[in-house]
């Protein structure tokens, strides 16, 4: 096993940042009307299971604040599941996108439910 040095050696990160930018490049296609919306919130929240990745990381030897910020992602990629819905429901994506990404999110989200109810693993 690789040893982790920072935020970005995890692969829960790495899947969840690849997915960020995807949804950044499917975005673009969604309607001018949505820019302050759909394609600002669906944004935001796939780019914010990143950013407290990383705050989580760094906080790891406090179990109670690593543990606290995973949940923030969890919460994070959760709410982009329910953006994706109304995408779909919209008809901005097709299913095929819609499913791959769902599926992708739920990985994301069983791998942070993991570091969840094992923080002892992470702690430094």
């Amino acid at each position: 096993m690789a040893k982790i040095a920072t935020h970005k050696d995890l692969r829960v990160y790495q899947l969840a940042f690849v997915k960020a930018m995807e949804i950044y490049t499917i975005s673009k296609l969604f309607p001018v009307e949505e820019k302050y919306s759909l394609t600002d919130q669906i944004r935001r929240s796939s780019r914010s299971v990143c950013a407290n990745l990383a705050e989580a990381f760094r906080k790891r030897r406090y179990p109670k604040n690593f543990v606290s910020k995973l949940s923030d992602c969890e919460a994070e990629a959760a709410e982009t599941q329910v953006w994706l819905d109304f995408a779909i429901a919209c008809d901005y994506i097709t299913i095929e996108d819609y499913e791959k990404f769902y599926k992708e999110y739920d990985m994301i989200l069983g791998m942070l439910v993991k570091m969840i109810v094992e923080p002892e693993k992470w702690k430094v």
